[in-house]
C-alpha cells in the first residue's frame, strides 16, 4: 500500500470529518459514516445560526474541536502508517 500523506490526511479530516480516514484507506466505514454526520451537522448548524446564535455559537466550538481531534489523529494515524511501511 503506497503512503499516504498525513497533511493531506489532516485537512480532509478537518474540513470533512471523517473524510481523512478513507483517504487512508483504514476506518473507511467509519469515515463514510462521519462524513454523512458533519454534513449533517454542518446543515443543523447553519440552520440555527440566525434563530438561536447561543447554540449556534456552542454548536460551532463543538465542531471545531471534533475536526481539531480528527486532525491530529488522522495526521498520526497516517505518520503511524507510514512507519510501518519502511
Amino acid at each position: 500500500m503506497k503512503p499516504k500523506n498525513p497533511v493531506l490526511t489532516a485537512v480532509l479530516n478537518f474540513f470533512f470529518i471523517g473524510l481523512g480516514y478513507v483517504y487512508l484507506g483504514n476506518k473507511r466505514l467509519l469515515g463514510i459514516g462521519m462524513t454523512l454526520a458533519g454534513f449533517m451537522l454542518t446543515y443543523v448548524e447553519l440552520s440555527i445560526k440566525d434563530t438561536n446564535t447561543q447554540l449556534y455559537w456552542l454548536m460551532f466550538a463543538g465542531v471545531f474541536v471534533l475536526n481539531s481531534c480528527l486532525a491530529i489523529d488522522g495526521f498520526q494515524s497516517a505518520k503511524n502508517h507510514q512507519g510501518t511501511e519502511a
